[in-house]
């Protein structure tokens, strides 16, 4: 058991168990064995290496898998010279690699198993996981987490003069529960000075692209705003995994969400487009497993109050 609740732990718990994946948490050393091999030899690797069940593979295709249950069975009615093809159960629960941890957590409180295989999208066995593999992992990216959001407390500001505002919000990957909040808080501030509603609407708009953008594909970052008399500014940092390719990240469709948050409605690649379109000035910059920049500017047409 993992006692973690996937709808009632704090936002930072789950943000890691939605951001981390099955593979960063997996065991890729595994022990397996093949169809021909006999239950005799299975039983001795089991024995060696201390574990309750071997993945049968075929190829490195998983196929099926022997429990200590099968081998004492086997034992039992005098067949444990037979093959692996013959005994294997071939009804399997598996983990896929590139699934958020919190899929595994569901498997462990749903089925109640030590452990799960793990496959990539070939269907190949390329790893294992336990509980314990993924408690030890929270862990310390927890401890991570804790340090990096102490050092932004700590990080000094200068103090913005009277006729200007500045805002700086904390934005997590994958909360989708608070998604949204600080364009939201933005647009308030501008509508309490007195911003003409076109230039707000325009706003509003970059500012959620952006939010979501470090929502939906950043590790968590940053969002500062800031507003002049003559220009509302919105900036996002992050610290990773970084654009490869910023034509094609600029191009209208092009997505590197993957299958899950696109379920979730998200990830159509109109982000980065939109905010250019409706923004006076646009840059982005981004360096590979380094983070992103992104700085859009909107002129404020009428007087702010």
């Amino acid at each position: 058991m993992i006692p973690i609740n996937t709808l009632l732990s704090p936002s930072s718990v789950l943000e890691l168990i939605y951001r981390l994946k099955v593979k960063d948490v997996m065991t890729t050393q595994v022990w397996r064995a093949q169809r021909d091999t006999p239950l005799r030899a299975i039983q001795g690797m089991m024995r060696e290496n201390r574990i309750s069940g071997v993945p049968i593979v075929d190829d490195e295709r998983l196929v099926g898998i022997i429990s200590v249950d099968d081998i004492i069975r086997a034992l039992d009615q005098g067949y444990i010279d037979s093959p692996a093809s013959l005994h294997m159960s071939k009804k399997l629960v598996v983990l896929e690699d590139d699934m958020p941890i919190s899929f595994a957590i569901s498997y462990f409180e749903k089925y109640r198993y030590g452990r799960f295989p793990v496959i990539n999208r070939d269907h190949a066995l390329v790893g294992i996981v336990t509980s314990r593999d993924i408690m030890s992992c929270l862990l310390l990216e927890m401890n991570k987490t804790v340090t990096e959001m102490e050092n932004e407390v700590n990080r000094q500001k200068v103090p913005a003069p009277a006729d200007q505002l500045e805002k700086v919000y904390l934005v997590r990957q994958f909360d989708y529960e608070n998604a949204g909040r600080a364009s939201t808080e933005i647009k308030k501030l501008l509508h309490d000075r007195g911003v003409d509603k076109p230039t707000l609407r325009r706003i509003a708009v970059a500012g959620y692209e952006l939010e979501m953008n470090l929502v939906n594909h950043s590790i968590g970052g940053q969002m500062v705003f800031s507003v002049t008399p003559n220009q509302a500014v919105i900036e996002t940092f992050d610290k990773g995994p970084g654009i490869p390719d910023l034509d094609k990240a600029m191009t209208e469709g092009f997505s590197t969400a993957n299958d899950w948050i696109r379920s979730l409605g998200f990830g159509a690649g109109m982000g980065l487009p939109n905010t250019k379109r409706v923004a006076d000035e646009f840059d982005i910059q981004s360096q590979v497993g380094e983070g992103t920049h992104v700085k859009a500017v909107i002129y404020l047409t009428g007087e702010v109050i």
